[in-house]
């Protein structure tokens, strides 16, 4: 896999310092690995969003006004260590504690847990929400086994908004979890995408295979089958999301999340767009709004997921608020 690297074993710092450069001020390194708004209100209760790199723009890119206020970064596809999250947490600790919003992966939670830990003996109050939205990972009597995946790009917007409403962090857990609830998502993969350290595939999988329900690095779905087209392909997506526990149906309004893995092309994802919204529209669901493109990424991995987030009178407001961040901006 060719890429424009200069040491492979510096990509992830070297992006992160690129990061920093493209907001230009409006964001700084607090220790290695671990970034921050400059400038965060001293009454706001603190979001921060954290994982692996490699998989731009989540989660470092999604900090921003409306959006997270900082952000703890992993080597490629690894978990950030627990010293570089304690350094992101005093970052954004403004006395009314910190939110810790990530995707549930072994590493993840081993590190945050002992993150938390360390902040709360210096008296920071830490709460955790993690993102579990992957319905392929696990049945719906399991959800806390569930991946974190592409889901995490709403629930981290509506999370930076309630971020900046909530009046302590008892509300903000409670708007956060509404959000995570009300989100799901499933994912497919064509071919891998590589490790820059390496320049190995991450996974093996057929020319004319596809897998359903593949995890973000390639983890095991629900089955690989034979290549086919968008519209079939659109439709057992929807069909995986609709058949879980959360119900969605006639009258409902959800926000629809088409997201390149890093190789698909956004005509690739508008032609799946257009067969979600026909699928839905004859269920009866409006699409209140919709985003779409490479979101959620693993390198040059090739394949899309879908995520629904249904929306309720609590989550509207919070969705149109306007944000700004590499990741996601809504005016």
């Amino acid at each position: 896999m060719k890429k424009i690297l200069n040491d492979p074993n510096e990509a992830a710092a070297e992006l992160l310092d690129g990061l920093v450069d493209y907001y230009n001020g409006k964001v700084i390194k607090v220790g290695p690995g671990a970034i921050a708004l400059s400038d965060i209100a001293d009454d706001k209760v603190g979001l921060l969003v954290g994982g692996g790199a490699g998989h731009e723009p989540i989660y470092h890119g999604l900090i921003g006004p409306g959006m997270a206020d900082g952000a703890a970064c992993g080597d490629i596809f690894a978990a950030p260590p627990p010293n570089i999250i304690l350094e992101a947490t005093r970052a954004v600790n403004k006395g009314k504690g910190v939110l810790y919003l990530y995707g549930n992966y072994a590493g993840d939670l081993m590190n945050f847990k002992i993150a938390a830990q360390l902040a709360a003996a210096e008296g920071i109050k830490v709460e955790t929400v993690l993102i579990w939205d992957d319905v392929a990972s696990a049945p719906p009597s399991k959800k806390e086994d569930r991946r974190g995946i592409a889901g995490l790009i709403p629930i981290v917007k509506l999370a930076g908004a309630a971020a900046d409403i909530a009046k302590d962090l008892d509300e903000l857990v409670s708007l956060v979890t509404n959000a995570r609830d009300n989100t799901r998502s499933v994912g497919v993969a064509l071919s891998p995408g590589s490790i820059p350290a390496t320049g190995k595939p991450t996974f093996e999988l057929d020319e004319d295979s596809i897998g359903i329900g593949m995890g973000i690095h390639g983890e095991q779905g629900v089955g690989i089958e034979k290549m086919m087209s968008a519209d079939a392909l659109a439709e057992k997506m929807v069909d995986l999301i609709l058949a879980d526990d959360l119900p969605i149906g006639l009258g409902d309004e959800v926000l629809v999340l088409i997201n390149s893995l890093g190789a698909t092309t956004m005509m690739e994802c508008l032609i799946v767009l257009k067969k979600v919204k026909a699928i839905l529209v004859e269920k009866g669901v409006s699409i209140y709004d919709v985003m779409l493109g490479p979101l959620v990424t693993c390198q040059e991995m090739a394949g899309l997921s879908i995520s629904f987030t249904k929306l309720n009178d609590t989550l509207k407001p919070l969705w149109d608020a306007p944000c700004s961040s590499l990741g996601y901006t809504k005016l």
